[in-house]
């Protein structure tokens, strides 16, 4: 038998959390869903003016894996929340508020990904890894990252 098959077979007890404190913490996590949308694209978008000096919604279809219509509607869901502008049929670019919004997601990322590393976890795993967790990591996790890295 494996270690992993014997891990898989030992028994986990839960952890009896308050009903309000169980609750607030699934709340955290449908919101920060909902957010990711938006920390995905902006974060693009970014990258791809600095790289490309422009944002084109073809790129960035093509670039998240989505339809064209599905980022035409998300656009339009970031222009309403303040965080891009674009002018018919030309490139998006990032509003302040989309410009600093963008900034902390690559900060985010960066510490999360460096943590990883420093954890021992391969740079390609990090870098995906860190896709789904910088969305979800509290501010006061993130201070523990930066501590632990020494920053």
């Amino acid at each position: 038998m494996t270690k992993l098959q014997s891990h898989d077979r030992e028994t986990i007890q839960p952890v009896e959390r308050a009903p309000e404190a169980q609750a607030e913490g699934f709340a955290i996590v449908r919101q920060a869903h909902e957010s990711e949308m938006a920390e995905d694209y902006v974060e693009l978008i970014a990258e791809l003016i600095e790289t490309r000096g422009e944002a084109r919604p073809v790129e960035i279809a093509e670039r998240l894996g989505v339809k064209p219509p599905t980022v035409t509607k998300n656009i339009s869901r970031l222009k309403k929340a303040g965080l891009v502008r674009r002018e018919r049929y030309r490139a998006i670019f990032l509003t302040e508020q989309g410009q600093a919004l963008a900034e902390a997601c690559r900060r985010r990322h960066r510490i999360v990904v460096e943590f990883l590393i420093a954890l021992g976890i391969s740079k390609d795993v990090a870098e995906h890894d860190a896709e789904g967790i910088e969305h979800h990591v509290s501010e006061e996790t993130l201070r523990a990252f930066k501590d632990f890295l020494g920053r």
